[in-house]
């Protein structure tokens, strides 16, 4: 038994080694050049097994993605020199060749992350995910006690987590929510502090309504979020690209939870990629339908023309995995072209891109942009 501990504890040392590894050469690589993407979020499935009635993200529906369309889509990033690859959804453990997907992934050499809501988690399915090469998770757990918004309550997650802090020889980070049609903001900080006591890292996110504003937080949400930023782990060594501590990205956070405006250049299209389940390159998930190309006729031309193509919707944007791809770039090459009236050669003209305002609208909460989820 203690040989066996003994063996494992050496295994999850030699992963996390080289996983850091390969995190500071996806820093050093995204400084030195802008010529490839350092971000992906690519959707095998569509179809999730919750419905929570702020995700504009699922359907109850569609088939997985074949297995042979979803290596090419892996080999065709690979081809563009992409560092990470993330893998969302609706919810990835329902696709029956996910672990191919991640293994893939990292017989290319990058880093290969996954977003999950962890109600199919077991401790075999964790084992096979190890196996895989998985080297980053994120969960999101919206409340407490289970509601009719979400069920994605640290009540019925709480043994997923506690099987995480056992077996997964991979970080995990547990993102919960404020804003908009979230209950109890102090259900936040409860799930933030339980991710703590099982060694796993905590994030934090804001939900924009269904009109797709973003509202900014109460005072007491506001006093929730800054007790939670506090209880994040500060690091002063090394690269962990889920959690760089970085002062932009919290200067960031902070503005968007005053609901105030950030001031940024928005490389998605271009560094950051969001590949829907038919194939299209889109901005991100809440930008979906422009550019609109398939990923096989996605050119280094394309990618070229979005590195320089200023977003109308970055100021009260919140999409942190876009914000931390872009941070490498912030400080160089101006964007000069607009999406306003950019058409995309050969695939006609995109329909305007969704503008988030600071407006305190109390609607019906239908989309959600939190955490890592591109």
């Amino acid at each position: 038994m203690k040989l066996t501990r003994l063996r494992r504890g050496l295994r999850i040392q030699w992963k996390a080694i080289s996983r850091r590894r390969r995190e500071l050469w996806l820093l050093a690589k995204g400084i030195l050049s802008t010529r490839h993407p350092v971000q992906v979020h690519i959707i095998p499935m569509r179809r999730c097994n919750l419905s929570c009635t702020y995700c504009n993200e699922f359907d109850d529906t569609s088939k997985p993605v074949s297995i042979e369309v979803m290596l090419r889509r892996i080999d065709r990033l690979a081809s563009f020199g992409t560092t990470l690859i993330t893998i969302s959804g609706g919810e990835p453990l329902l696709h029956p060749d996910l672990e191919l997907i991640i293994a893939r992934i990292r017989h290319h050499g990058a880093l290969a992350g996954m977003i999950t809501n962890g109600y199919l988690l077991t401790r075999e399915r964790i084992e096979r995910l190890n196996r895989a090469g998985l080297d980053h998770m994120q969960i999101s757990i919206d409340n407490v006690q289970p509601d009719d918004v979400s069920k994605k309550s640290l009540k019925v997650l709480d043994q997923k987590l506690r099987l995480l802090a056992e077996c997964a020889e991979f970080p995990v980070v547990i993102n919960s929510v404020l804003g908009s049609g979230v209950r109890n903001p102090e259900d936040a900080l409860v799930v933030a502090k339980r991710a703590k006591e099982l060694g796993l890292n905590s994030s934090i996110g804001i939900i924009h309504d269904g009109s797709g504003q973003l509202k900014p937080l109460s005072h007491d949400e506001q006093e929730v979020f800054d007790r939670i930023k506090a209880l994040r782990k500060r690091r002063f060594w090394g690269v962990d690209y889920f959690q760089v501590n970085l002062a932009l990205l919290t200067y960031f956070q902070k503005n968007i939870s005053h609901g105030k405006p950030n001031h940024w250049r928005c490389r998605a299209g271009s560094r950051y990629l969001y590949i829907c389940e038919d194939g299209l390159v889109h901005y991100c998930s809440q930008q979906r339908g422009y550019p609109g190309i398939p990923l096989e006729q996605y050119t280094d031309e394309d990618r070229h023309r979005e590195f320089y193509t200023k977003k109308s919707c970055t100021s009260y944007c919140t999409i942190a995995c876009v914000q931390q791809t872009s941070m490498m770039d912030f400080w160089r090459a101006p964007q000069t072209l607009s999406t306003a009236a950019l058409p995309v050669p050969g695939h006609g003209v995109a329909q305007p891109l969704v503008q988030l305002t600071p407006a305190a609208l109390n609607q019906p909460v239908q989309s959600v942009s939190v955490g890592d989820k591109g």
